[in-house]
């Protein structure tokens, strides 16, 4: 079957936001190079704190729900409408760095519809596991984010998230 990647419409969901569970709400405070935001239109600031929230919410839910997760991701079109982006290939249990690298590859091609991208994966850091939020706007910066998390020795155990990360992203749409 050929590759495909598959772009639905995903409307913001009342609730989802990294308010939960007492997490902060913006990932500004944890960010590093402070002066990103200045940096950035209102616009900018507002694409990128929304595809955060949409992303980390849902894979988090996912973790949550069924213990890992294929990567995905969300954009935001040139109109401002958001998108849920998911990539199928085939194989019943594709590996997931091809799954995330056939989901990039898909939004370069329609970058122009696009300002800003968010994808999503689950990573292995070398102390910890984490669910890895890559963050992208054709107007500003590139941002990646950390939301480490462990589970106390059962893998059926309630998952404990760690504090969140983020530092300067790679530029891979624009």
């Amino acid at each position: 079957m050929a590759s495909r990647v598959i772009c639905d419409y995903w409307p913001a969901r009342p609730g989802w936001t990294l308010n939960q569970a007492g997490r902060t709400a913006a990932f500004a405070h944890h960010f590093p190079m402070s002066s990103w935001r200045d940096a950035a239109t209102p616009e900018c600031q507002a694409d990128l704190d929304g595809l955060l929230n949409q992303a980390l919410p849902l894979a988090k839910h996912m973790l949550d729900l069924r213990g890992g997760f294929y990567p995905g991701g969300f954009a935001i079109t040139t109109e401002g409408q958001t998108r849920l982006l998911a990539a199928y290939e085939g194989p019943e249990f594709p590996a997931s760095d091809d799954m995330l690298a056939l989901l990039i590859r898909g939004v370069q091609a329609s970058r122009d519809e696009l300002r800003a991208t968010a994808f999503f994966c689950d990573v292995r850091l070398p102390d910890v596991d984490a669910i890895r939020v890559e963050l992208e706007h054709r107007d500003g910066p590139a941002i990646a984010v950390l939301l480490p998390y462990q589970r106390a020795g059962d893998p059926a155990a309630q998952i404990q998230y760690l504090p969140l990360r983020a530092s300067e992203g790679r530029r891979q749409i624009w």
